[in-house]
């Protein structure tokens, strides 16, 4: 290989050289707990998203208005098993229902059966398995499962019925309650506010890492005379 500029292809081995040395830093179990570099980064992020999406006790408030209303559904859900495990939950709930198969029917007071839902997705999203699993016996998190089972189907039935007010109210328990305390369960909460310098720290470290690369790639190519240069324009004779 025919190396033209030395300096530029020695600068650019150089970046080359530092870049891959800190690649091996970053997939090094020395970032705490035998972590590497990707792993601490991906847990801090996880804390952070986790801290920004405790909206339970908002939904809660919300949920106060909905108190005396009343709800009645019928819906399929994919699994007759599953559909007997949702029936016994709306049950301690406050609510009337029936399993047949996979189709259960339930009536019921719509704010305080949302206001259950909500108080054992509080539990999960603060890492209180041990609780749902002495109110139904079995794992939060598949109590958590039939409980958004139940809802996603009870979100689609009521759209169908009109009833759009009371869909709202069901997908919200649903998305913003639900779904993030069986996403987050066992991740610990933290807050943007706590953690603002290493963020920032790990945000500018990525941007510079890449053009760190993209830098070693041209001036590897510099050196060996490959470069950009500006087409030149052709005049008409």
């Amino acid at each position: 290989m025919l190396i033209e500029n030395k300096k530029t292809f020695y600068i650019g081995i150089l970046y080359s050289i530092s870049f891959f040395a800190v690649l091996v830093v970053i997939f090094s179990p020395i970032f705490g707990g035998g972590r590497n570099g990707l792993v601490f980064s991906d847990d801090m992020f996880n804390k952070l998203s986790k801290g920004s999406s405790y909206f339970i006790p908002k939904i809660m408030k919300a949920n106060e208005k909905n108190m005396g209303k009343q709800f009645s559904v019928t819906v399929t859900l994919d699994k007759p098993e599953d559909a007997q495990k949702a029936a016994e939950q709306f049950k301690k709930a406050g609510s009337e229902a029936q399993a047949d198969a996979g189709t259960l029917k339930l009536t019921g007071d719509l704010g305080k059966t949302l206001g259950a839902i909500l108080k054992d997705a509080d539990s999960m999203f603060n890492n209180n398995s041990d609780k749902l699993k002495a109110d139904y016996g079995y794992d939060g998190k598949d109590v958590l499962n039939y409980w958004w089972q139940a809802l996603s189907k009870m979100d689609k039935a009521l759209k169908k019925d009109g009833k759009i007010a009371e869909s709202k109210e069901v997908g919200t328990v649903m998305k913003k309650a639900v779904e993030p305390a069986y996403n987050f369960f066992g991740v610990e909460s933290q807050k943007v506010s706590d953690k603002i310098g290493i963020m920032t720290g790990l945000l500018v470290f990525y941007v510079v890492y890449t053009m760190w690369w993209g830098f070693a790639i041209y001036y590897l190519f510099e050196g060996i005379g490959f470069s950009m240069k500006k087409a030149k324009v052709k005049k008409e004779v």
